[in-house]
């Protein structure tokens, strides 16, 4: 006979299977009905999603709608042209760096520029398969470049346009790409960026590491020549962003000009069509380890995932015109200012400039400009406008405004309730959504009018997300707690893997907690079961919705030679979220001086890019370790923020080292 506990734990483990079963089963017919909207070349067979997360029972996978095949740009370009008859509907409103720098390009224009520039691809040989590097500003061609590579089914690797020479290289490599686009130059605000010299050093760099790269396509976006008539395939016509004096290098045995390459090409090109598993794109994310991580997302699982959070998290409808502040070099750009929108036959702002330049009031003049109904951005840049009041928001109307989000980092409460009374004067709501590169799109986020909004939170899980709060042990809290933030289940558009790596993808995501994909994020639920992000639990920083390695940040400090150590932490920033604290240990010898910290910040600036630059960085002859030789950066955070009550310091194997540490301390950053 069954004690009565025993028969209750049983049944409980029996409803709970049950209900997940039903559930499983619910999501699937959810998303099947999702998938009835797109085209499929073929139809997929067997379970809509098969997965095995739990590394103890065999290799990670997620296979979504095997069988099936289709192309995303036929999705998201021909259904819109030739089913919905959306060819005349515009599909970007591009906005330049200068006021007056502007451009409509429909459906149609969009479609036929994609098609050419796909032809171009196979005419430089480029295949099904093939990774293409892509180094580009904000311009509608980088957008016909993505596309282009997906109706071919060769796979883009965008690199943000911030990035510099190494990293590009890094990653150029890293994903063995036989191409490069990219452009001469552009305007950001009022700084020069002469983008093809830093394109041109990478290829260097890759040369020197035994890998050359055959192919630059180079768009002229500020040359001379330009200036003059607009050139044949051309999106982005010149108006005031000239630069004649831009000196553009180039190696005749390398670059191909992208405008000669599109004047001849055809505007028909037939779709390649793909298996739902194969790689869409690689894009590469900070890596504790301090090498980046090539996250790959494949074609029908992203594509019906941006397609549907975009949908619902933004209330779309096709009256809409939404903009999405972010750049295409990152993960927001990717599903929620090309896929997401394009997939809904909607109509985006396309922004290639700052939020404060010329002033401070051009964001709003933009929403006034264009009627701007839904309107995505970073809490940086909220904070960034609230030092300036509401003086320069007020200039302009924004009555379009309906809806209001955040993204990159969790936002505080008093950046929420500006930006939700002044920006949307009180009647729109604002989405705070929680997501990752590796996540594809949102996974927790409110939706409009549907959750009631508490500011600072990303509320509650979207459809098919299962959210977990696990202890340092795994064990899973139940109620208001606090811990690490897992998911127990994948959805459609979550990453499958990191390209060329798969044991680093099982190691950074699923070993810590077999059974469950760890976030890297720590999360509280409170009473009424509303999720708050707490922060990065692993060695990441977010910085202005960058997400940072201080691996890397490290690592570039140390190879210059003056530099024995160098431990990087976060402290809190008032815009930027969180910003670069660096302590570096000098060689014997060597004297710290202000010129040593300029070539130190200089240093990080060409291994990384601008976004990494260190806001602090202390001279520090000693680092608190503990007798094992491990440095406490528990300990560096609390010295960075000036906070004296450090805890438990008893495993330090030198304490004098902290008094030291808080008399050097830095009180200005850069």
């Amino acid at each position: 006979m069954y004690k009565e506990t025993q028969v209750m734990t049983l049944l409980n483990k029996y409803v709970r299977i049950l209900k997940y079963n039903i559930l499983h089963l619910i999501l699937s017919e959810f998303w099947v009905d999702i998938a009835k909207e797109f085209f499929w070349k073929t139809k997929h067979t067997g379970q809509f999603l098969d997965y095995n997360f739990d590394v103890t029972k065999g290799e990670i996978f997620v296979k979504c709608m095997e069988g099936a095949t289709t192309n995303i740009c036929y999705n998201v370009l021909d259904r819109n042209v030739h089913e919905k008859k959306l060819g005349d509907k515009v599909a970007f409103y591009w906005e330049g760096n200068e006021p007056g720098d502007e451009k409509t390009v429909t459906y149609r224009e969009l479609l036929q520029e994609v098609c050419k520039f796909a032809n171009v691809l196979k005419l430089q040989g480029v295949k099904k398969g093939d990774r293409v590097s892509i180094y580009m500003p904000m311009v509608v061609e980088l957008v016909v470049a993505m596309l282009a590579c997906a109706r071919i089914g060769a796979v883009h690797s965008i690199v943000f346009a911030g990035f510099s020479a190494e990293s590009l290289c890094e990653r150029i490599i890293d994903s063995q790409c036989s191409l490069l686009v990219t452009a001469d130059g552009f305007y950001r605000g009022d700084k020069l960026i002469n983008l093809k010299v830093i394109a041109d050093e990478a290829l260097e760099k890759c040369r020197d590491k035994s890998f050359p790269v055959e192919r630059c396509i180079m768009l002229k976006h500020l040359s001379k020549e330009e200036q003059e008539a607009s050139s044949p395939g051309s999106l982005s016509p010149p108006a005031k962003r000239s630069c004649p004096d831009l000196q553009v290098p180039w190696n005749p045995e390398v670059d191909v000009c992208w405008h000669s390459l599109m004047e001849g090409a055809s505007d028909e090109c037939e779709p390649v069509w793909c298996e739902s598993e194969d790689p869409l794109f690689i894009l590469y994310t900070s890596g504790s380890t301090g090498k980046p991580k090539g996250v790959l997302h494949t074609v029908s699982g992203y594509m019906l995932y941006t397609a549907t959070t975009f949908k619902l998290v933004f209330d779309y409808h096709p009256d809409d015109v939404y903009w999405c502040t972010a750049d295409i070099g990152w993960i927001t750009g990717h599903s929620y200012i090309t896929y997401g929108p394009l997939a809904n036959g909607a109509t985006s702002v396309l922004f290639e400039g700052l939020p404060t330049y010329p002033d401070v009031s051009r964001m709003w003049e933009i929403v006034d400009k264009y009627h701007v109904s839904k309107f995505y951005t970073a809490p940086t840049a909220i904070r960034l406008l609230m030092k300036y009041g509401s003086e320069p928001v007020h200039k302009y109307k924004r009555s379009s405004l309906k809806i209001l989000g955040t993204v990159g980092e969790p936002i505080n409460p008093e950046a929420w309730q500006w930006y939700y009374n002044v920006v949307g004067d009180g009647r729109c709501p604002v989405v705070d959504t929680f997501w990752q590169t590796e996540t594809g799109g949102h996974v927790l986020t409110p939706l409009p009018a549907a959750t009631p909004l508490k500011p600072g939170s990303a509320t509650f899980p979207f459809f098919g997300v299962v959210p977990a709060i696990l202890n340092e042990s795994g064990e899973e809290l139940e109620g208001p707690n606090e811990g690490y933030l897992v998911f127990k289940q994948p959805w459609p558009g979550v990453m499958r893997t990191v390209f060329g790596n798969h044991q680093r993808f099982e190691t950074t995501y699923f070993k810590k907690f077999p059974g469950f994909y760890v976030t890297g994020d720590g999360c509280r639920r409170d009473k009424d079961g509303y999720y708050w992000i707490t922060g990065r639990i692993d060695d990441m920083l977010n910085v202005s919705g960058h997400l940072l390695s201080t691996a890397e940040v490290e690592s570039a400090l140390v190879e210059h030679e003056a530099v024995a150590e160098a431990a990087v932490v976060g402290t809190p920033h008032p815009v930027k979220g969180e910003s670069l604290y660096c302590f570096v240990t000098l060689t014997d010898g060597i004297d710290y001086t202000t010129t040593l910290e300029a070539e130190l910040r200089k240093q990080v600036r060409e291994k990384i890019g601008a976004i990494a630059t260190p806001d602090y960085i202390q001279n520090a002859p000693g680092l608190p370790k503990t007798r094992s030789g491990k440095i406490m950066r528990r300990l560096l955070r609390k010295i960075a923020s000036n906070q004296q009550d450090l805890g438990d310091v008893s495993t330090l194997a030198d304490s004098t080292v902290i008094e030291q540490l808080f008399e050097n301390r830095c009180c200005t950053a850069l």
